[in-house]
């Protein structure tokens, strides 16, 4: 008697645990997302829920003035970057940090929290917090219905991370380091390396004279990279830096070498490129 009684006990259990299992699926009220960046040389990724306004009001009553804010919806914000990047004049180590918000008429205080496990912000506690840094609200020309996040004005080394809902809009800007890296992979690849590989040659070259550093160091580089294995792109980069340092008719030479390149290979950009730098000369 008492082995059937078990048997049935694991039977309904069993049951039971199936039919809780099952769920209607049903579309999120506040859907999940996902957007990542290279910034310079970091990824960035954002992880939120984008609620939407439905109607309702949301700066100063959904959302309270001078109340934290999980800046979304469910969980905390998250974002996550690969190297350290300075935001506000403030250095960020890498790894992952909640982004909550104070929101205000006139200015927010954008919060970087290193507890992400909180359920929006119900257990937020100041004492978490790594940065606090203020920022202006700005008004938007059309009503954006569901909250959203962007990356916009992208440099070399930053990005401004945009949040964006209803008719508010709020930007702080994510610098990351670049020119220190860079500079010690050609000291490294290029100069104690004394590499004579004509493409490491070229991005050195290129660097330095797209940052407008020893152009005299970048036209040894290209020259040396040209001489050894000419292409169209290289040949016009050399053509600019004979430019840039003064040497008009080498640089005529070269841009016409690229040009003839490129029309062989079918480039017309480079094709144009070339003709614009040879037109500026003459």
């Amino acid at each position: 008697m008492q082995t059937k009684f078990r048997i049935s006990l694991v039977a309904f259990l069993l049951l039971a645990s199936m039919t809780f299992a099952q769920q209607i699926p049903m579309p999120q009220a506040s859907p999940s997302a996902r957007i990542s960046q290279k910034v310079g040389l970091t990824d960035v990724t954002v992880d939120y829920s984008r609620p939407s306004t439905k109607g309702r009001k949301i700066f100063g009553e959904l959302v309270p003035y001078g109340e934290v804010w999980r800046t979304g919806a469910n969980g905390a914000t998250v974002l996550t970057f690969s190297t350290e990047v300075s935001i506000a004049g403030k250095k960020v180590p890498a790894g992952s940090y909640a982004l909550y918000s104070i929101p205000g008429k006139s200015t927010w205080t954008l919060i970087l929290s290193k507890n992400t496990n909180l359920w929006g912000s119900i257990g937020y506690n100041a004492d978490d917090d790594l940065l606090r840094f203020s920022a202006t609200p700005g008004k938007t020309s059309k009503k954006y219905e569901t909250f959203e996040i962007t990356f916009n004005n992208l440099t070399d080394n930053s990005a401004d991370l945009s949040l964006k809902w209803e008719q508010t809009r709020v930007d702080f800007k994510i610098t990351t380091e670049v020119d220190p890296i860079v500079m010690g992979e050609i000291q490294k690849q290029v100069i104690d390396a004394k590499t004579t590989d004509s493409a490491l040659l070229y991005q050195a070259a290129n660097y330095y004279f797209t940052n407008k550093k020893d152009m005299d160091q970048a036209y040894s580089w290209i020259k040396q990279s040209t001489d050894q294995d000419p292409k169209y792109w290289t040949m016009h980069l050399r053509a600019k830096i004979e430019l840039a340092i003064g040497l008009k008719s080498e640089a005529v030479e070269s841009a016409t070498k690229s040009k003839n390149m490129a029309v062989e290979a079918k480039n017309p950009d480079y094709v144009g490129l070339n003709e614009r730098l040879i037109k500026s000369v003459k």
